[in-house]
């Protein structure tokens, strides 16, 4: 019986290289957030966590799949605080999405 790679699920790998450029264009953005909305917090929060992913020794696309569909749940979340404090928020997600194969 043959076992499923998890990183197979999606059919394709994700080029971790953009998903590193993805969050620090996002990091650059929420430092342009004056507030401290909970909301804007946990996106924050998820963004550390794709970072502390993409650190790591060992580098599961899945993690990072996961990661970033965690970040699109808290941007869908955060968006009337980061519209109002003018995050680009459908450039974002629409890279996620793009970077997913959405």
């Amino acid at each position: 019986m043959a076992t499923r790679n998890p990183e197979d699920e999606s059919g394709r790998q994700i080029d971790l290289d953009e998903v590193a450029r993805l969050i620090e264009a996002m990091e650059r953005d929420l430092n342009k957030v004056q507030g401290s909305s909970r909301d804007i917090q946990r996106l924050r929060d998820e963004i550390e966590t794709l970072k502390n992913v993409l650190k790591s020794p060992v580098r599961r696309h899945h993690w990072v799949r996961d990661a970033l569909h965690g970040i699109r749940e808290r941007i869908d979340d955060a968006l009337d605080t980061a519209v109002a404090e003018g995050i680009e928020v459908g450039r974002h997600i629409a890279e996620i999405g793009r970077i997913l194969g959405m």
